[in-house]
């Protein structure tokens, strides 16, 4: 919404979709873009930690401001939930919105690479078929038409061709920390007794600080600052964007918690195949025929994977940890809670 060209501002797993027209401000000669990504990074990274600490005040779950899992394991979240927004941001500077939506399709191969190294699950033939087959349609898009965005265009000083490898290479940078995020997020809920406000609370306080850092360190929050004091207008579309994102990461954190990871980056499928559809038509980024058959490709392959799950239940299995009491194992990639068996015993 605030970057050059069409924008896409994400929060751990999900992201808010916008037109290029409404990030242009002033008049004349005078017309800018806001392009200081850190900024609206640290501005829905507050926002979202201000909303969890405030739910958690009203929910009176005092014990909850502490935390329930080594500040480390946090701040790795965070620390990758950072990168993979910049990355995306970023990536919309090189490449169209249809090409980075069909692109985030690919969520579910790092999600289910990273989920064999933290969470040693395993998958059936059927789920890496699919993964290829996503992974083809996306290669048949890339290579049957334009990827390159409005300002990556009107940019004489890059090729085309540059500017879609930096573009790609940034989409992979964000699937590839995206997909750890959301992947650690399942590892902390099923290793620790910690709500989802808790979680994001802590997660986007690092991230606050992180993004702070970033800003301060390479000069550019006073110029954000700076902007916004000259187009007011903007902050305003800020905070409502930051709004949005918040009410959109509770709704991530809570499908990560109870679902898992990899059934989260399914879910989005109709989200991004709407985005691309209406990006289309109301931002004017016409797909070659080509395009739309590696779109058909990837959708018809997720939903398949969709209707499959329901018919043949969950895929992947996670090995089973040794219970303790008060903490939650893993039963086929659900999160079971243990009884206390000594408790019997006792009586």
């Amino acid at each position: 919404m605030l970057l050059p060209g069409e924008g896409t501002v994400p929060c751990g797993g999900q992201e808010l979709s916008g037109s290029g027209r409404a990030g242009r401000y002033g008049e004349g000669t005078d017309r800018e873009f806001f392009k200081f990504t850190l900024f609206l990074v640290l501005m829905n990274r507050i926002v979202t930690c201000s909303v969890a600490a405030g739910t958690l005040a009203a929910q009176r779950q005092w014990d909850q401001f502490r935390p329930v899992a080594p500040l480390w394991a946090y701040a790795a979240v965070s620390i990758s939930n950072v990168v993979a927004t910049t990355c995306q941001y970023e990536a919309l500077k090189y490449v169209s919105f249809p090409v980075q939506t069909l692109g985030k399709c690919s969520k579910m191969v790092p999600v289910m690479i990273w989920g064999i190294l933290i969470l040693r699950k395993k998958y059936t033939w059927r789920d890496y078929g699919m993964a290829v087959a996503v992974a083809a349609g996306c290669t048949i898009f890339l290579l049957t038409g334009d990827l390159s965005s409005k300002p990556a265009k009107q940019n004489a000083a890059m090729s085309a061709s540059l500017s879609n490898l930096v573009g790609m290479l940034l989409m992979a940078a964000y699937l590839g920390f995206d997909g750890f995020t959301s992947t650690f997020q399942e590892k902390l809920f099923k290793g620790h007794q910690m709500s989802m406000q808790n979680q994001i609370m802590f997660v986007t306080a690092f991230s606050a600080l992180f993004s702070t850092f970033g800003l301060v360190s390479s000069g550019q929050l006073f110029q954000a600052l700076s902007f916004v004091s000259r187009h007011p207008s903007g902050l305003g579309g800020m905070v409502a964007l930051s709004l949005s994102t918040t009410v959109g990461q509770f709704f991530i954190s809570y499908t990560i918690k109870n679902f898992g990871a990899l059934v989260f980056a399914t879910i989005m499928t109709t989200r991004q195949f709407l985005s691309i559809l209406l990006s289309t038509i109301l931002f004017l980024h016409p797909l070659s025929l080509g395009q739309w058959a590696g779109t058909g490709i990837v959708f018809g392959t997720l939903y398949y994977k969709v209707f499959a799950g329901k018919k043949g239940g969950t895929s992947a299995t996670t090995p089973a940890s040794p219970g303790k009491e008060g903490l939650p194992v893993s039963v086929r990639g659900r999160s079971v809670q243990m009884p206390d068996l000594g408790a019997e015993s006792k009586g």
